[in-house]
């Protein structure tokens, strides 16, 4: 596996950017020069992150989203672990 996270990534199943693997692996994100833990969706390369609107829901009981623009980093969270292991 690489260490590089991919481009675009979601953590809804009915996503077709969604992968357990990626997910497993854990995925930080800095958007803004801030770090997110409540990112649902990213693209690195489009340059924004989707994060739920509070606690408002669709019609189909999926959180609600905002969309926004600005600088996104991504990297593996189980990078700096293994690399502490293994010396």
């Amino acid at each position: 596996m690489t260490d590089t996270p991919p481009d675009r990534l979601s953590t809804n199943p009915r996503s077709p950017h969604f992968d357990m693997e990626v997910l497993q692996r854990g995925i930080g994100i800095r958007f803004k020069g801030k770090e997110r833990t409540d990112v649902e969706e990213y693209s690195i390369s489009e340059g924004w992150i989707r994060v739920a609107a509070g606690k408002s829901k669709d019609r189909f009981g999926q959180p609600m989203t905002i969309k926004l623009s600005g600088e996104v980093e991504a990297w593996f969270e189980d990078g700096a672990a293994e690399k502490g292991d293994e010396g």
